[in-house]
């Protein structure tokens, strides 16, 4: 039985997006995946988390895995 993948988008990543979207782990490798399947521009994210770990956008990601991702914080 698969399960799905989710992701988490923060501030200004979830403009036009739902907070949280369930996304089916077929043809899905890498975080990076999930950015291209999204639309989301690398450099829009700063802080990207596999299950509460930082990592990169080659990071492999599974069914079950949650995935974070936050754009650079701003402010003064």
């Amino acid at each position: 039985m698969s399960t799905m993948i989710e992701v988490r988008v923060f501030a200004t990543l979830r403009q036009g997006r739902d907070k949280v979207t369930m996304l089916s782990p077929e043809g899905i490798t890498c975080a990076g995946d999930i950015l291209a399947l999204m639309n989301i521009p690398r450099e829009e994210v700063s802080i990207l988390l596999i299950n509460g770990f930082h990592q990169k956008p080659e990071t492999p990601v599974k069914d079950g895995d949650i995935v974070a991702l936050f754009p650079p914080v701003g402010g003064g």
